[in-house]
């Protein structure tokens, strides 16, 4: 666990005020050109026929490089000063963690809608999902948002947290390194079938507890938020198992729940539609006002697991310094 009770809320803290300042070099940048840079070695030296093999590396290098280099830094830093390798772990925990960045995001999305500006939150939201967003009407481009938020409330916000309250800033590093090489080389595509099996199962597995204490804490959201708590329980009973992710139908199926929306349906990549299996029920469209509804729901929840994680770290340590 991390060393000071104080490091999980100042890293949170730091990620509400701060977000991910463009100026500052993110270590999610650095990670990237370290995938690149292993894929393009692998596919140079490695003959096709041992991508399966070769794809154990990637997040054998990556994962585990993320995680040494985070250890021997604060290692280093606590030779110097124990409260500055302290604060170096808030600050590096921060960046591992995107609460305000998903809320701005969503918020960018919906002041469009609210203003009737359907080419700019149709821009806004591209930015932010990988489908086609050219086209959407004004409830598919709120889908969209609600989606994106209600997913990354695990990737984005409670994993990362999750890692960081077990293992500090190198397991926290470590967790953003998995959750990059799965968006950078996770596809089940012709191109990264072989090469990104390991780094896709290790993201799924990484995210398999997170994502479920994740819609605990939604049911929880709903009912302080007075939304429909019952109705997200229902919902990730039901439905949660049926997405095609094994972890992201958790959170998309409680805030549908919760708002009493149907998530899900046709979406468009490249010219090309898939469905995604829907998550709960249509009572009414989906509109620009369950975006913040939905980002009130993510800040509640991360609010309660910052909380709750401060108050295991100090009962544990009360009981360690006790015995």
């Amino acid at each position: 666990m991390t060393a000071a009770w104080w490091v999980l809320p100042v890293a949170y803290a730091l990620d509400r005020l701060l977000g991910d300042p463009r100026w500052l070099p993110h270590p999610v940048v650095g990670m990237g050109k370290a995938i690149a840079a292993i894929e393009a070695a692998i596919r140079r030296l490695v003959k096709p026929r041992a991508y399966r093999a070769a794809g154990l590396l990637l997040p054998l290098l990556v994962v585990g490089g993320s995680f040494a280099l985070t250890w021997a830094v604060l290692l280093l830093l606590a030779q110097v000063s124990p409260w500055l390798a302290a604060l170096a772990e808030a600050a590096l925990i921060a960046t591992t963690i995107a609460a305000k960045g998903l809320q701005v995001a969503g918020m960018e999305v919906c002041g469009h809608l609210r203003a009737g500006d359907m080419p700019a939150a149709r821009r806004a939201l591209g930015m932010i999902v990988g489908r086609d967003t050219a086209h959407l009407s004004e409830p598919e481009v709120a889908r969209g948002a609600v989606e994106t938020v209600a997913e990354n409330i695990v990737d984005a916000v409670i994993s990362p947290l999750f890692f960081a309250l077990l293992g500090g800033a190198p397991l926290a590093m470590a967790y953003r390194a998995v959750n990059t090489l799965d968006s950078m080389v996770g596809y089940k595509n012709d191109k990264y079938i072989d090469l990104g099996w390991a780094s896709a199962r290790l993201d799924d597995m990484a995210n398999y507890i997170p994502a479920r204490l994740t819609a605990l804490l939604l049911i929880a959201a709903a009912w302080f938020l007075r939304f429909n708590a019952k109705g997200a329980a229902a919902m990730v009973r039901r439905d949660a198992a049926s997405h095609p992710s094994p972890n992201s139908g958790y959170p998309e199926s409680a805030v549908a729940g919760a708002l009493g929306v149907r998530l899900g349906g046709e979406n468009s990549y490249h010219g090309v539609v898939s469905f995604r299996t829907y998550m709960g029920d249509k009572s009414r469209e989906l509109e620009a006002d369950d975006i913040p509804r939905t980002g009130r729901m993510l800040y509640w929840v991360s609010n309660a697991f910052v909380v709750l994680g401060t108050l295991l770290i100090l009962v544990l340590s009360c009981g360690f310094n006790g015995s």
